[in-house]
């Protein structure tokens, strides 16, 4: 009942509207010919990320591999797919680290935020500085073992423009990517769900080692 309560909560709010289908023409456009600043890299990055998020909501990418559909490949192809449209060159080794700390394609929703992704903190401070493509992160426990699971921060770069929202995939194989406001989820969900320090689920908020400078 209180997965389904996250998963109404979260899937009645509507999409930000301005965020048409990326063209190819586009796509194409989005590799700059010539060298770009590392600010305006890290920019069209991050209104990479936040396209695909978004446009997943509506239906999976073909490229998306249905085998890849949860919380984690979710954010693997996000930020897969912007690199490939912004800086293809950074693809010519892998994004993430595993375990041991060896670049790999793959890692796990664990092991992308225990190698890959940095903390920023667990409380409104923290909330309050995220970027579009950082990470909200939460461990469950179950009889099984814990299980964890990522959302994927969308935030206009004019902040006036919309609210800040989470892109996520439930985990469970044929469901839809689903999207809410971020602040609805920290003061409208079930306690184990909400973004916030009195959750012993939430294990706070985290960025992409290489966007922390």
């Amino acid at each position: 009942m209180r997965v389904l309560m996250l998963t109404l909560l979260l899937h009645a709010a509507p999409l930000p509207s301005g965020t048409p289908p990326v063209s190819p023409a586009r796509e194409a456009a989005s590799i700059a010919p010539e060298p770009v600043s590392p600010e305006t890299r890290a920019r069209l990055l991050r209104r990479e990320v936040a396209q695909v998020a978004l446009a997943q909501v509506k239906a999976p990418d073909a490229a998306w591999q249905p085998a890849q559909r949860d919380c984690a490949g979710l954010i693997r192809y996000a930020y897969r797919t912007a690199y490939r449209r912004v800086a293809a060159e950074r693809l010519s080794s892998p994004l993430w680290q595993d375990t041991r700390g060896t670049p790999s394609d793959f890692a796990d929703a664990e092991t992308l935020i225990s190698r890959s992704f940095v903390p920023l903190g667990r409380g409104v401070d923290a909330r309050e500085q995220l970027r579009t493509g950082d990470v909200v992160a939460f461990r469950q426990e179950h009889d099984a073992g814990p299980v964890f699971h990522l959302m994927l921060v969308v935030r206009p770069e004019d902040r006036a423009h919309a609210p800040a929202r989470v892109v996520y995939h439930p985990g469970e194989a044929g469901a839809r990517v689903r999207t809410g406001i971020l602040d609805s989820l920290a003061t409208e969900a079930p306690l184990e769900w909400r973004p916030v320090p009195a959750n012993a689920s939430f294990l706070g908020f985290f960025r992409f080692k290489e966007w922390m400078s």
